[in-house]
């Protein structure tokens, strides 16, 4: 028997759910380490440059888009890009807006799988042992030392994790939009700010624990993060001429807002014609600034200096700082082990939320397109990312099947769907159309300055920001156009370099080949369309 149409129980649930999809690893791991590696205050330059051009008025298009494909009955990216832009090719501009959640799964889960793992080894002493090597104990429970190593169900080994979170993301996602997503995220995202407060006052009581090294205090880690280090030295050099520090800032923008994920089209597909998009939008993107400049911002590095320095800080990358360095910090802290338990309950929080997000589309779209029900949409979907994982966590060595992914599908496919976005908003739907639709129900209106920024500065700024992003990240290009030099990146050179990796080769190969199969689909779903029937919300 059909069940009533999904739909969120109040606007708050639903700003909640898009701050908890954008809110996630990014905010706590990889935003703190980009704004220590490029200079603090020069980075946080690019940073809301990024986020008042790109960040905010992409996600004003998704938001309203998701609205009108909702209203045509449409609540997955294809099936909204097929009723907006009405042309038989329509449904394949939201291809992205499937592709990307569902494979970005794949992996997600499994990085999600080691925040709980983390959390529960902590809570048991086992980051408090003496003599213990954190790098040794993070190659071991991940796979990251060999390739099938990582198969194994311990409370020290990942596999007993991967499965535990697969069965919360699939009982939350079949408990439907507001009893099992909002639900979620309505006691998560308080959760998590709420430990995040009480980490952040610990790290700034932490004062100069070690007496013998004055310099390493809360103030001066606080300064190595935010305090200027040279704005500006010319093109190509540190600071706001360096174009790597701007490709930072935009990706953080795009990897930390959910902007182009495919989220954000499906949940607003679900809001009714007066739900105030501009400042539902603007709420929710508000709360993820929150989480990540407020509390991310101030805990992890500082944190990470007043006990090691700024040497043990840098280079270490998102997963050597969450993993490796923190854990270590957390040692040395009184009542340590509680503090690393809350710390990696927060990451989990954060990445459960966010990994909820990336089913929806899914079980939407095999709901809709394919007419499935619902528990064999669920099906379907965890038959699909089920094997995306199983190849991440097998061919664990480097983390290469994962690192593939994350390229190819998680960054460069960002990008592509935001040009997608703001293109369809601005020119198939129309700067004035699209502005009207933006409006209906809003309580505040968006400047007007910001109708020649969707139209021309945005798809500028983004195009821009892509070509030097595959120069440098694909080409290897070394930004000179005096003495241009291309080095090919290990992203290409392990797929048609003298030494191929088979790990990336066969990754990218099923990558392609689950490009294809939803491509199919896609087209299946346009012939059901073409009857008139939407399908789903059927158990």
């Amino acid at each position: 028997m059909p069940e009533p149409k999904e739909a969120w129980s109040s606007r708050l649930g639903v700003i909640l759910a898009v701050a908890g999809s954008a809110v996630g690893l990014g905010n706590f791991l990889r935003f703190p380490g980009l704004a220590a590696q490029y200079g603090g205050a020069a980075f946080m330059i690019a940073y809301f440059v990024a986020l008042l051009l790109l960040g905010i008025p992409i996600g004003w298009t998704e938001w309203t888009m998701g609205r009108q494909g909702g209203l045509a009955g449409y609540h997955s990216s294809p099936g909204i890009f097929h009723a907006i832009v009405r042309h038989p090719l329509g449904k394949y501009l939201g291809l992205m807006g499937f592709i990307i959640p569902v494979v970005v799964y794949m992996y997600y889960v499994y990085i999600e799988a080691w925040c709980l793992g983390y959390a529960l080894n902590a809570a048991s002493g086992t980051f408090s042992h003496v003599g213990i090597d954190y790098g040794k104990f993070f190659a071991d429970f991940t796979g990251a030392g060999a390739n099938g190593v990582a198969i194994h169900f311990g409370l020290k080994d990942v596999g007993l994790f991967v499965v535990l979170v697969y069965i919360a993301n699939f009982y939350f996602i079949y408990k439907g939009l507001s009893k099992g997503i909002e639900f979620v995220c309505k006691w998560g995202m308080p959760v998590l700010i709420l430990i995040a407060l009480i980490i952040l006052g610990r790290v700034m009581t932490l004062g100069t624990p070690d007496p013998a090294k004055p310099d390493q205090n809360v103030l001066n880690g606080l300064g190595y993060m935010w305090n200027p280090h040279g704005i500006w030295n010319g093109f190509g050099q540190p600071g706001l001429g360096d174009p790597q520090l701007w490709l930072a800032a935009a990706g953080q923008i795009f990897f930390s807002l959910s902007v182009g994920f495919g989220a954000i089209i499906t949940y607003a597909s679900y809001l009714r014609k007066k739900d105030d998009v501009v400042l539902s939008g603007l709420t929710a993107a508000s709360a993820n600034e929150f989480c990540e400049v407020g509390l991310g911002g101030l805990i992890t590095v500082p944190a990470a200096f007043v006990f090691l320095g700024a040497a043990g800080i840098a280079g270490q990358g998102t997963f050597g700082l969450g993993f490796k360095v923190l854990p270590f910090v957390f040692s040395k802290m009184p009542f340590g082990d509680f503090f690393a338990t809350i710390f990696y309950v927060l990451l989990f929080i954060a990445a459960i939320t966010s990994s909820l997000s990336m089913l929806q589309p899914g079980v939407a779209f095999f709901e809709e397109g394919l007419r499935l029900k619902r528990k064999a949409a669920m099906g379907a979907l965890a038959l699909l990312t089920g094997l995306g994982t199983m190849i991440v966590w097998w061919f664990s060595k480097d983390l290469k099947a994962l690192d593939t992914i994350d390229f190819w599908i998680g960054t460069v496919g960002i990008f592509i769907q935001g040009m997608i976005l703001v293109a369809t908003y601005s020119w198939i739907i129309g700067i004035e159309e699209g502005w009207k639709e933006t409006h209906a129900g809003a309580a505040m209106r968006i400047p007007g300055f910001y109708k020649p920024v969707l139209q021309f500065v945005s798809p500028l700024f983004l195009f821009l920001v892509f070509l030097m992003f595959i120069g440098a990240n694909v080409l290897g290009w070394n930004f000179s156009f005096a003495a241009p030099q291309f080095h090919p990146t290990s992203y290409v050179a392990d797929l048609v370099g003298p030494h191929p990796s088979n790990v990336a080769r066969g990754t990218f190969l099923f990558t392609l080949a689950v490009i294809a199969l939803i491509g199919w689909l896609v087209h299946i779903a346009g012939r059901n369309w073409s009857t008139g029937a939407t399908g789903g919300n059927t158990r």
